[in-house]
C-alpha cells in the first residue's frame, strides 16, 4: 500500500471509499499520477471539466479575478456576478422576467429549487393547497437532506431517514406523469437524462408532456441540468432539445469548469417568489467564482464547443459500436454525456481495466459505463480512447473466461 493511500484513508471520511489514484496534473484531456503515469480523462470529473485541465482560459480567469477581488458579501454586488447572470439568462433564453440565484454546487442549487416549489405552493389561496411534490424514480438531484429527499432512490435515503415530507415518486413514463398531476403540485422536478441511473433519457416527447400538465395544472417545471447543462449534450441546456421553456433551471458541474459554482435560473412568474430573507448563501456569486464560470462559458461558446459535443457525441458511439465486445449492448445518452450499456454487471470491473489501460471512465451502475469527457476533445482522444476501451474489455472478457464465467456470445 502506497504512503497516498495510508494517508487517505486514514485522514479522509470513508463516504467515498477507497481513492483510484492520486493524480497530481492534468493538461487538456491527460492527467498524470504520482508515478508519471498518464491518463487520458474520459469522466472529466464527473461532466465538470468542460474546457479540460489547465485550460489557459480557466487559469487566466481564477489569477486575474483573485489579483483583484475574490469575495465580498453578498450584501453587494460585483461585475463577475452581473456579467455571469446576464450570460446564463440569454443562453437559458428566459427573456428580461428570468433572474439567477448563485450557489456552491448542484445540490445547493437544487435546495434553492426546492424552497421555490414551497414558496409556490404557498404563493395559492392556502398554504395547503399544493403540498405535492413530483419527482422521478432513479432520479439524483443531491445528497443533502431536501435534495436527498427528491432523489428517487430508496438505498440512498434509508440511513438518514425520516425524509424531508411531501414528495413522491413516479415512473419515467407520461403515464404516470398523467395520471399523478393534478391542481395539489406545486411543482415537478425532471432530469433529462438521468446520469446517476445509468445515463437514461426520458421517452420521446417527456418534456412537452410535462410542460403541458404542469401548465395546465398551475405546477412549476424544474429541470435538473447539473450534468447535462453547459453544452454536455449537443444544446446548451437539455431542454432546449425538447423545444420548450421550463420555470426554472438548475445548473453547476461544467458552468464553471473545474470552479464549485452552482445556479438557479428561473423563468417568469417564477422569477418572483424568492423576497429577501427567504434563501442566501455566504459564498454563493463570489466574485472569483462568477468570473471564472463567465470565462469558462465564454470559452464555450466562442470556441463552439457546443456544436464539438454535438459531433463528437456520435463519433464516439462509432467507435464503441465498431469494438469487437460480446460485452457491450449498445449506448445511450445524448452529445458527449454517454452511457454505455453492458450485458454483464460488470461496470466497476470495466472500470478498473480501463484504468489499468490509462483511462478514466465511471460506472453509474453495476451494468453501465459512463463517458463524460472534455467539451474540447477531438480525433486523436477519440482514437486513443477507442484503442484503450477496447485493451479493457477484453481484460475484462479474459478474466471472465478464466472463473468460468459466462460470457455472453
Amino acid at each position: 500500500m502506497t504512503d497516498w493511500l495510508e494517508d487517505a484513508q486514514r485522514d479522509l471520511v470513508l463516504n467515498a471509499g477507497d481513492r483510484m489514484a492520486l493524480f497530481v496534473r492534468g493538461e487538456g484531456a491527460w492527467l498524470w499520477d504520482a508515478d508519471g503515469n498518464r491518463y487520458l480523462d474520459f469522466l472529466g470529473g464527473i461532466a465538470v471539466n468542460s474546457l479540460g485541465h489547465a485550460h489557459p482560459v480557466f487559469v487566466e480567469a481564477v489569477a486575474a479575478q483573485a489579483a483583484t477581488l475574490a469575495h465580498v458579501s453578498n450584501y453587494f454586488a460585483t461585475p463577475p456576478q452581473l456579467e455571469l447572470a446576464a450570460r446564463l439568462k440569454r443562453l437559458a433564453g428566459t427573456g428580461t422576467s428570468g433572474r439567477v440565484y448563485f450557489s456552491n454546487s448542484g445540490a445547493e442549487a437544487n435546495e434553492a429549487a426546492f424552497k421555490l416549489a414551497r414558496l409556490h405552493g404557498a404563493a395559492s389561496d392556502t398554504t395547503a393547497a399544493r403540498p405535492r411534490i413530483l419527482a422521478l424514480k432513479e432520479a439524483f438531484h443531491g445528497r443533502t437532506m431536501g435534495t436527498l429527499a427528491l432523489t428517487g432512490k430508496p438505498a440512498m435515503q434509508a440511513p438518514f431517514e425520516p425524509m424531508v415530507p411531501g414528495v413522491e415518486f413516479l415512473d419515467s413514463t407520461i403515464e404516470a406523469l398523467e395520471a399523478a398531476m393534478d391542481d395539489r403540485v406545486a411543482a415537478l422536478f425532471v432530469e433529462p437524462i438521468k446520469g446517476e441511473a445509468g445515463v437514461l433519457e426520458l421517452p420521446e416527447g417527456y418534456l412537452q408532456a410535462a410542460r403541458a400538465l404542469t401548465t395546465a395544472h398551475g405546477a412549476l417545471l424544474i429541470i435538473d441540468e447539473i450534468q447535462t447543462g453547459a453544452g454536455r449534450t449537443g444544446e446548451w441546456f437539455g431542454f432546449q432539445h425538447a423545444g420548450i421553456t421550463p420555470d426554472a433551471i438548475t445548473l453547476a458541474k461544467g458552468i464553471g469548469g473545474g470552479f464549485p459554482i452552482g445556479a438557479l435560473v428561473t423563468f417568469g412568474a417564477a422569477s418572483e417568489l424568492f423576497y429577501p430573507g427567504t434563501h442566501g448563501s455566504t459564498y454563493g456569486g463570489n466574485a472569483l467564482g462568477t468570473a471564472v464560470a463567465s470565462a469558462v462559458l465564454g470559452e464555450i461558446e466562442q470556441a463552439g464547443l457546443v456544436e464539438n459535443a454535438r459531433e463528437r457525441g456520435p463519433q464516439i458511439r462509432a467507435a464503441i459500436a465498431g469494438i469487437d465486445s460480446p460485452l457491450v449492448a449498445g449506448c445511450r445518452g445524448a452529445g458527449l454525456l454517454i452511457g454505455v450499456a453492458l450485458r454483464r454487471p460488470v461496470a466497476k470491473d470495466v472500470v478498473a481495466a480501463a484504468q489499468q489501460a490509462g483511462l478514466i471512465l465511471n460506472a453509474a451502475n453495476d451494468s453501465t459505463v459512463r463517458i463524460a469527457p472534455p467539451l474540447t476533445i477531438g480525433d486523436v482522444e477519440i482514437d486513443e480512447f477507442a484503442a484503450r476501451f477496447t485493451t479493457a474489455l477484453q481484460a475484462v472478457e479474459e478474466a471472465l473466461l478464466a472463473t468460468d464465467a459466462e460470457v455472453p456470445a
